[in-house]
């Protein structure tokens, strides 16, 4: 499941025949509304690493073949178990379970991080929801005095192609992206 979203999004992007990759993630959607890489070694729960790439590629399929009620539902359903818990945090104890999550990082892989799921709904819904304030928030505070954003973390050690930027360093990917989110939300200048 986890490297079939991918293969969604990237297939769809260059109009290719996914439908039957698609219907089966649409099987493998837990109770809780998300996705989990691990749920064939039993895991119960929605993960939010998985759930993000999952919802990417169905909003990618949706625009590339047009609308679908099934993929559609799905991916609300998707979008919600991200939002009830404030993109975020745990239902059960509130807690953030992983830290990485307020790490900024480019490019991504597998990886959630505040920016990639804020970018997520920038991209599919009109308006952000009041829950996704505190997220908001993570990121606006991570500007720097010049009014840019980090490479906090790198997500790929070698990639084929350099980037030209350097962890700790402003990143115009995540300033981009950033920027397009505050805008998005009515909190930029």
């Amino acid at each position: 499941m986890c490297i079939n979203g991918r293969v969604v999004a990237i297939g769809a992007y260059f109009g290719q025949d996914v439908r039957g990759i698609v219907d089966r993630l649409l099987t493998e959607q837990m109770a809780d509304g998300g996705w989990n890489c691990e749920q064939e070694n039993g895991s119960t729960r929605g993960s939010f690493d998985t759930t993000i790439n999952v919802l990417e590629s169905l909003l990618e399929f949706e625009r590339a073949t047009g609308a679908d009620g099934d993929v559609r539902v799905a991916r609300h359903r998707g979008e919600e178990y991200l939002v009830e818990r404030r993109l975020l945090h745990r239902l059960s104890d509130d807690t953030i379970p992983d830290r990485r999550w307020l790490t900024v990082g480019f490019p991504y892989s597998w990886n959630y991080d505040v920016v990639r799921v804020l970018d997520h709904f920038r991209n599919a819904r009109a308006a952000p929801d009041e829950r996704m304030t505190e997220a908001l928030d993570v990121v606006e505070s991570k500007r720097d005095g010049g009014g840019r954003w980090p490479l906090e973390h790198a997500y790929h050690d070698q990639l084929q192609v350099d980037l030209g930027e350097a962890e700790g360093q402003p990143s115009r990917w995540v300033t981009h992206r950033a920027l397009r989110i505050l805008r998005w939300a009515g909190r930029s200048e």
